[in-house]
């Protein structure tokens, strides 16, 4: 068996440059920070604080290795970091006052308010594992092996983290629901 040649410098792999991988995978970033739950006024702060660790750790990217997966990574530590920052839960700043041009009536408005709370709040209470997964199935309607592929773990842990998300947030629902008829 011959042992193969060493590549010339220029037909080897080279690593993605920064750019490169903002442009093709910057939509990627931006929804798996809101899957996981970041609330809209953070997304451009946590976006960028999500390329700075990307800049930063570049040189220790393995070439040929699928970048999605990698970046699903910093993507879940910059958000961890993110959920732990105390100033986060108190902070509402605003530049205007938010202009409503609701055409529903106000009970309408309210309840369709209330149901999207709810909805929130069931989901911030999934683990943010189980969450990705089930708002990448369930609400972005993507197949279980293109998940698999974008997070870069196994199929049948895609299978059983939608499973217990599934399971995790019927009851969520149920105990607000509870909670709001109490």
């Amino acid at each position: 068996m011959a042992v193969p040649e060493a590549l010339p410098l220029t037909a080897r792999a080279a690593a993605p440059t920064l750019r490169e991988i903002h442009d093709a995978h910057g939509d990627f970033v931006w929804a798996s920070l809101y899957r996981m739950g970041a609330r809209q006024p953070d997304l451009d702060d946590l976006f960028q604080e999500v390329f700075v660790v990307v800049h930063r750790k570049l040189g220790t990217f393995r070439i040929g290795a699928p970048v999605t997966p990698w970046l699903y990574g910093i993507c879940l530590r910059v958000h961890s970091t993110y959920r732990r920052r105390a100033f986060r839960w108190r902070e509402r700043a605003v530049a205007e006052p938010p202009v409503t041009t609701d055409a529903r009536r106000p009970d309408e408005a309210v309840i369709a308010e209330q149901t999207r709370a709810r909805l929130d709040a069931a989901l911030a209470a999934l683990d943010v594992h189980k969450r990705v997964v089930f708002v990448m199935f369930e609400l972005d309607e993507i197949p279980c092996a293109a998940i698999a592929e974008q997070l870069g773990i196994p199929v049948g842990t895609v299978h059983s983290r939608l499973h217990a998300a599934r399971h995790d947030f019927k009851k969520a629902v149920r105990r607000l629901a509870r909670e709001a008829g109490a």
